[in-house]
């Protein structure tokens, strides 16, 4: 007999608190005004009475991201239903230089470029998020009058390559130097001795357990006892053990009779799940165990990801096939990448949020204190001063672009008329320049007089759907008695979990005691395995968007439970809050070779989407194909010097 899905919620509810109030349950469909009623006084922030006219978009819980109210007039748009129902669209503001859609790091970063080239340029920034940063936002929690600080998005500076001089050079601006900040900041020795573990899930592997070892994703290693000591706590066969250690401890060369040029051919044009199943033979098991491993990095499981790519990144079963150092697909440089050829690495606690506040700072004086870097950190922004008349740069959210054209055609553009919804009203704005900084393949959508090839071009890339979770908790003693401070989870409904990191900046400190209150992260990315990458990307979007709150709540309180129970963890009691930043457009598409042709460079969709329209250009991680902070920094530059160069 089937059980009534209801009626099992509400069993399990008590058991796992779902029946208890915790911070902005109002933001379940739709984001309320003020701070909620039923607000968990624990979770409060300390000027929570200072302004209750307007919510500050930071330390919303409940579901953000891509939040209820951001997206639905685009997807009117793209649906063709928008401007039937609109209303008639209203002159506002008079001209500017340029106007930005878009307040991500791309759009905050063209906008400032313009500034250096003309300091006396008007420029208006627009954007359909309640908060500016685009992927790069935080979440703030303020529990027992403590602040507490999470990446909603973009989580540190960190690229597989060296950031170039553009990109490294407006960090240096900025007042950041990466290599000096951890130095300075990171705190690693406040979990020492806790390692990593993993959480073998009842319904992929039999039994609920977790085990300690196995290494986080991004580590790797481990000698062979190690392994072995671990294998045989795992709940696998003892086939599958011996298969798991033999994985990641053996030094056999699955590609004999093959140079290295050529197994890197073949091993570039495979998956890693063929990999481990048709040249190691493993057991069915011990891939379901890696299946997630590439979740965090390309948004995909091992079905969909070549195997060269899991070689660089450290992947087990390529220490006998003495492969040279070079290239792979999906990297960028070489086998060494993130040690040798990537860049310097920082962990700001909300992430790369600091700078996108930088960048607002110098662009809108009064947002944002003129305080040191490290100050910057637990500042408060003015969001009431983003968008004030007279400034030079303002910035207007909630405000989605439904339209932009070159006036007089784009062989001969006069400047661009651009239109967009905002508060149930349709406004209008011309500028001289326009940078579009959003999600390519909306663009299509915005500029219907763009040729069709590169139209086409921009609907091909298809954005990478991710959920970043946070949740407050009440403490971490069970963490120190698993002795964990990380777990991943194959085949969880989240395949990551982990302590927040450990980083000390200005007046913010990391938690010290597993006593004290600290933030999970948490992240899901939902696939399709069996289906091509882009495939994948889409029926993800689609679950994150038919996803409620209610859902991520039960799996966060439920996942929570069954690992950390055992340890003294208790998901009613324990949990505080919860913000879930929901991301259906997430990490920009970059190619692969298990689905892409090769092509020579200039006829990749990214470098056909991104060209020039008249005063139209194109900027944001998307056009250049690469995930990373350093890629929307660059991109924005070149649109600008597009721009300045018509």
């Amino acid at each position: 007999m089937t059980q009534d899905p209801s009626a099992k919620d509400r069993a399990l509810g008590p058991d796992l608190g779902m029946d208890r109030p915790i911070s902005r349950r109002d933001m379940l469909h739709g984001a309320g005004a003020g701070l909620a009623a039923g607000i968990v006084a624990a979770v409060s922030p300390a000027w929570a009475d200072a302004d209750t006219a307007a919510p500050y978009p930071p330390t919303l819980t409940g579901l953000r991201g891509s939040h209820p109210g951001s997206f639905e007039t685009a997807h009117a748009l793209r649906d063709g239903a928008f401007w039937d129902q609109a209303r008639p669209a209203t002159d506002t503001d008079g001209a500017y230089d340029l106007v930005v859609v878009g307040a991500g790091i791309s759009g905050l970063s063209a906008a400032y470029f313009y500034r250096q080239a003309k300091p006396d340029a008007r420029i208006l920034i627009l954007d359909n998020h309640d908060d500016f940063g685009g992927h790069a936002r935080r979440n703030e929690f303020w529990i027992k009058g403590r602040l507490h600080l999470m990446n909603a998005g973009t989580l540190e500076i960190d690229s597989p390559r060296p950031y170039s001089a553009v990109s490294a050079g407006l960090l240096k601006d900025l007042g950041i130097a990466p290599a000096a900040l951890s130095k300075a900041c990171d705190r690693p020795e406040i979990y020492q001795g806790l390692g990593s573990g993993v959480f073998f899930d009842k319904e992929t592997f039999g039994t609920d357990r977790v085990v300690v070892g196995g290494g986080a994703p991004w580590e790797g290693g481990g000698d062979a006892e190690s392994w072995r000591r671990f294998a045989r706590l795992a709940p696998l066969s003892p086939k599958a053990q011996a298969d798991l250690v033999r994985l990641e401890t053996g030094q056999e060369n699955y590609l004999p009779g093959l140079t290295s040029a050529q197994k890197k051919d073949r091993l570039s044009r495979i998956s890693y799940l063929d990999f481990l199943l048709t040249l190691a033979k493993v057991d069915p098991s011990v891939a379901a165990f890696y299946q997630a491993r590439t979740h965090g990095e390309w948004g995909v499981g091992i079905d969909a990801e070549p195997a060269l790519d899991c070689w660089v990144v450290g992947m087990p079963g390529f220490d006998g096939m003495k492969l040279e150092p070079g290239s792979a697909p999906r990297m960028g440089n070489t086998a060494a990448g993130y040690a040798d050829g990537g860049s310097e690495k920082f962990h700001f606690p909300d992430g790369n949020t600091t700078i996108a506040r930088l960048l607002v700072r110098r662009l809108v004086p009064g947002v944002l204190p003129e305080t040191s870097l490290e100050g910057l950190v637990t500042a408060r922004a003015d969001y009431g001063a983003l968008d004030r008349a007279g400034s030079p740069v303002r910035i207007r959210l909630s405000s989605t672009v439904v339209g932009a054209r070159n006036l007089g055609g784009p062989a001969a553009s006069r400047g661009v008329e651009i239109a967009y919804a905002k508060g149930g009203q349709v406004y209008r704005v011309h500028a001289l320049n326009c940078v579009m900084a959003g999600w390519n393949m909306m663009i299509p959508y915005l500029c219907p007089d763009l040729p069709e090839a590169q139209k086409e071009a921009l609907h091909k890339l298809v954005k990478v759907p991710l959920v970043y979770t946070s949740v407050a908790i009440s403490n971490w003693r069970a963490f120190k008695a698993l002795g964990v401070q990380n777990l991943y989870c194959p085949g969880a409904y989240f395949s990551s979990v982990r302590l927040n990191w450990p980083v000390d900046i200005g007046a913010y400190a990391a938690a010290r005691s597993p006593d004290e209150p600290i933030l999970l992260h948490l992240t899901r990315t939902p696939c399709a395995p069996g289906l091509v990458e882009r495939d994948q990307h889409r029926a993800g979007r689609a679950e994150l968007l038919a996803t409620p709150f209610e859902t991520f709540e039960r799996n966060v309180r439920d996942q929570l439970g069954r690992m950390l129970g055992p340890s003294g963890f208790d998901p009613a009691a324990d949990i505080l809050a919860i913000t879930v930043n929901r991301w259906p457009h997430g990490y920009a598409y970059e190619y692969n070779p298990l689905f892409d042709p090769d092509v020579p460079l200039e006829q990749r969709p990214h470098m056909i989407g991104r060209q020039r329209f008249g005063r139209i250009a194109i900027a944001n991680s998307d056009s250049g194909a690469a995930a990373y902070t350093d890629s929307a920094i660059d991109q924005a530059r070149r649109a600008v010097d597009e721009l300045l160069a018509a």
